[in-house]
């Protein structure tokens, strides 16, 4: 299993709007069908070239439909927030195999 990690940095004077954008956009990205989920969280540490930083983390169903996610819709969808936050935010993507999952069951 995959996870498609976009972390990004987001400027003090866009964050507000950034933050109502994102979360309208990651439900675009999963109805693309290609990710079964997301997570949105907070990077918890001060950046030195200022702003906040996020992390989005899509788990994919395979590496074949993160491959097709990269051809069908990655630049179009990509595209939103470029043309919206252009020079404000910074994102840089990753690939992340899962190789185990553990949980606690606490009863």
């Amino acid at each position: 299993m995959l996870i498609y990690n976009v972390t990004v940095n987001v400027d003090d004077t866009i964050h507000n709007d950034w933050i109502v954008w994102i979360k309208e956009h990651i439900p675009r990205v999963l109805a693309t069908g290609k990710f079964k989920e997301a997570k949105l969280t907070k990077v918890l540490i001060e950046e030195e070239m200022g702003g906040q930083t996020y992390s989005i983390q899509y788990r994919a169903h395979s590496r074949e439909s993160l491959e097709a996610y990269y051809k069908d819709d990655a630049d179009r969808l990509r595209a939103e927030g470029l043309s919206k936050f252009a020079g404000k935010s910074l994102a840089f993507r990753t690939e992340l195999e899962i190789i185990d999952e553990y949980t606690v069951d606490f009863k």
